[in-house]
């Protein structure tokens, strides 16, 4: 049965009417542009207490870019100073350029909303046959597959890996759902790799192809990048990076030749400051206006990827911090409220990069900000704080309001929700009795084998996912060999038969939903060479 909760983003706007000792961070920021002085403070403030490597912020009243700035590396140490120009990876505010390029086709008559995905990908299959036959091109947009929040994810990240877009699609049909099609939200990015590929097929090109004469050509966003390209040529590009003691460490390195990502649709497009503002104004203009005066994509479109298709929780937080009283998810868009005020944003998260992207059509504003670091708690105080300058800033808090709110808020989550203290490890022996090579359905080969004096976990297509098996007490952990990957995960061996079959579960709870591990069902194939 078909479930739709749409809400044009006018009627939500009725709705809500009725219901009535560190060294300054700015020695080599870019000169702010003319604008208030509580965005300097702002950005001071949070630059100084989280201590990033680089920070780019950019915001819009009435239309009008009235403040950026940028601050830190590209590299921390290197000398080479961020700025408007510089590039960052986006994440999943990428989803909402994908959206944006399937409504074009939209617009030229090339598919339909509600055309079945196996118009455009006969090969398209779901765990469900019901569901593969029926499921539509904005289905994958709304994340109410069914699916486990970030359920083969694993295919996506940690990169780079050896996962191509055929065998995301591929092994779709190995990922079992936790609920019924269409009956709730959870998060999924490989819905989105799959509308890439729908919108590839109508077009006929490759989505890095789309992107680029759909969207950054007619929009004028001249350092956006999808696909593969030289990042010398290129050049000012920041890099990930993670915390370690009171520095900043460089992750996951670009390559010198950047090349074409799997993620690309979900959140692999990178671009600079002024290119999001770009962006952004555009979808503030009334005509939706690129910078050469042409519409870039119909009113009857905005309405569409600006209506609430699903209905999201709305967390603790989003009430006291933002007075919220709707949440729901657009194409490729959240759309909610801040003091009565229509958002329309997102947010984008990979290994050492942040970022925001917030709309509020109402008031013709708006704010973008890019963090090339560990970035998730600036992120949170500063998409609040920033929303609040433009809603209600007579209701606003201080930063360090905001970040001792974060602190109590991690105090108070209870004893088994947190990750227990593993610091009884040592390393398994070369004599572990469950050594083997293990083969899930979806995620391929994985090999438990002894590499000297201990048993390391290879996974044959994910070379991120290298580690060393751990016992801790009766059970046992994979510790990962790059810091990087910060999310360890607890083994899981029974006999089945003649067989042995392995589980892998999160050690920590609240580790990042993009490690799937219990999606994974790994049976012992063969012994080790």
């Amino acid at each position: 049965m078909k479930h739709s909760c749409s809400l044009p983003a006018f009627a939500i706007a009725l709705a809500l009417a009725a219901c009535a000792s560190h060294p300054p961070a700015s020695a080599n920021a870019q000169r702010p542009a003319p604008g208030a002085p509580q965005f300097d403070a702002i950005f001071q403030d949070v630059m100084t207490r989280y201590r990033l490597p680089g920070l780019a912020l950019g915001v819009i009243q009435d239309g009008k870019v009235v403040y950026t700035r940028a601050a830190g590396e590209v590299v921390a140490g290197s000398g080479q100073k961020i700025d408007n120009d510089t590039l960052f990876k986006i994440a999943s505010n990428s989803k909402a350029m994908t959206s944006g390029v399937l409504a074009r086709l939209v617009d030229a008559g090339k598919l339909q909303w509600d055309d079945p995905v196996t118009k455009y990908l006969p090969q398209f299959k779901m765990h469900d046959p019901w569901v593969t036959q029926n499921m539509q091109v904005r289905d994958l947009l709304i994340h109410n597959s069914g699916l486990r929040e970030g359920a083969g994810d694993l295919m996506l990240w940690p990169e780079p890996n050896l996962f191509t877009r055929a065998d995301i699609i591929s092994g779709l049909q190995h990922l079992k759902p936790q609920r019924s099609f269409r009956s709730g939200y959870d998060y999924d990015n490989l819905m989105y790799v799959v509308a890439g590929e729908v919108a590839a097929s109508a077009a006929g090109i490759s989505y890095e192809e789309l992107v680029q004469r759909e969207l950054f050509a007619p929009l004028g966003m001249t350092r956006c990048q999808v696909g593969e390209w030289n990042l010398e040529q290129v050049g000012n590009v920041a890099q990930p990076h993670m915390r370690q003691g009171d520095g900043n460490t460089v992750i996951r390195k670009d390559d010198p030749i950047v090349p074409v990502i799997t993620s690309a649709a979900a959140g692999g497009i990178r671009c600079s400051l002024n290119d999001m503002l770009t962006w952004m104004r555009m979808w503030l203009n009334p005509g939706l206006k690129s910078a050469s005066g042409v519409p870039w994509l119909s009113s009857t479109q905005r309405d569409a990827l600006w209506s609430a298709q699903m209905p999201m929780p709305i967390s603790k937080r989003q009430r006291a911090w933002d007075g919220s009283r709707f949440n729901a998810y657009g194409y490729g868009w959240r759309i909610s409220d801040v003091d009565g005020v229509l958002r329309v944003a997102h947010t984008g998260t990979l290994a050492g990069m942040f970022s925001a992207v917030n709309l509020l059509p109402e008031k013709n504003s708006g704010f973008v900000f890019l963090i090339n670091g560990d970035g998730s708690d600036a992120r949170a105080v500063l998409n609040s704080l920033l929303a609040k300058q433009l809603t209600a800033p007579e209701k606003g808090q201080p930063v360090a309001w905001y970040a001792d709110q974060l602190e109590a808020e991690r105090a108070s989550v209870p004893a088994q929700n947190r990750a227990p203290d593993t610091s009884t490890r040592v390393p398994v022996s070369a004599s572990f009795k469950q050594q083997g090579i293990y083969r899930d359905p979806w995620f391929g080969e994985v090999s438990l084998c002894a590499r000297g004096d201990t048993v390391d976990f290879v996974a044959a297509k994910s070379p991120g996912l290298h580690g060393r098996l751990m016992q801790v007490g009766e059970r046992v952990l994979v510790d990962w060999y790059d810091d990087s990957v910060d999310a360890e995960a607890w083994l899981t061996f029974a006999p089945v038969g003649g067989s042995t079959t392995l589980t892998m579960n999160k050690v920590d709870p609240d580790a990042d939903f993009s490690y799937d591990y219990e999606d994974l069902a790994f049976t012992r194939v063969r012994a080790c060479p």
